[in-house]
């Protein structure tokens, strides 16, 4: 299972501020680029805890909380929902007030449950990242096989060229009838 969409979720706790971000990831370079771009965007943040799930590799960390009290009651959450390729990064701006490590476990379990609630959960399918070509004559014989909002980009020259995500079914589908060429197989 993994999430639908990405979201956030923002929780105020005894003045400390959590806002959490659920992401669907495909690689440790989506990981590198959303820690990055968040810890650029946060960082007169407290802490920004993370967690997360990528095939059969897990990992979390507390950014200077207590031991065990952040990241790792994430990663439980995570587990709990059974999601996969998944990242749940948590920013913290402390208010004044000491929550103590049960109040941090409850705090950072609560804003990762929360987000989850936030998207829908789906199960995980694997999916091709394919470009194809083909002449105008094909066009409404494609457009019916395929979903219009997988379509990533579009170009009208000599020949008409989509770029779009698919599942296995309509990639072979499209094959029988033009040139598919796959450019990426993941989870998208």
């Amino acid at each position: 299972m993994t999430i639908e969409n990405n979201c956030i979720n923002e929780l105020i706790i005894n003045k400390s501020k959590f806002i959490t971000y659920l992401y669907k990831i495909n690689s440790k370079e989506d990981i590198l680029k959303i820690l990055t771009n968040l810890k650029q965007e946060y960082k007169d943040a407290t802490h920004i805890v993370y967690a997360y799930i990528l095939d059969n590799e897990v990992k979390y960390n507390d950014d200077n909380e207590p031991t065990g009290t952040s990241g790792f009651p994430i990663l439980e959450v995570l587990k709990k929902n059974n999601l996969n390729h998944v990242i749940c990064i948590c920013i913290r701006y402390f208010g004044g007030i000491k929550l103590g490590a049960g109040g941090l476990i409850r705090a950072y379990s609560n804003s990762c449950s929360l987000a989850i609630k936030k998207t829908t959960i789906v199960a995980l399918e694997e999916k091709y990242k394919i470009k194809i070509t083909f002449s105008y004559d094909l066009t409404s014989k494609i457009d019916n096989l395929i979903n219009q909002s997988n379509i990533i980009e579009k170009s009208y020259q000599d020949d008409i060229t989509y770029y779009l995500i698919v599942n296995e079914d309509i990639k072979d589908k499209l094959a029988l009838i033009t040139k598919v060429e796959v450019l990426e197989k993941n989870y998208f």
